[in-house]
């Protein structure tokens, strides 16, 4: 656990890659969650977020290093653990989406 700038107590889970860090500050006695990410599709998801409901989330600062900082309400934002596909459940996917010509790749 750190501190943030304002003292409350926060968690910072680890990158996946290099140049993406999220960082949630909690605070049981608080009514918001900070979120500062450098991840370009969690960044563009919460500022539509924010334009949407300005009332349940913010931008607060912009370090203009592709970093951004939001004030989410507590209970607009959740995390979701899955658990990791079996070997025979990722091979019947894949099998699957081949049938069907699904592919990896985003098509534009």
């Amino acid at each position: 656990y750190i501190r943030d700038t304002i003292g409350r107590e926060a968690v910072c889970l680890p990158s996946t890659s290099p140049g993406t860090s999220v960082y949630n500050g909690f605070n049981e006695e608080s009514d918001i969650i900070d979120v500062r990410t450098h991840n370009t599709d969690l960044r563009n998801r919460l500022l539509e977020f924010s334009e949407q409901y300005p009332n349940c989330c913010k931008l607060t600062d912009d370090d203009e290093h592709g970093g951004m900082l939001f004030e989410i309400l507590k209970g607009r934002l959740s995390f979701r653990l899955t658990a990791p596909y079996s070997k025979e459940r990722r091979n019947s996917l894949s099998e699957h989406a081949k049938k069907h010509g699904i592919n990896k790749s985003k098509e534009n």
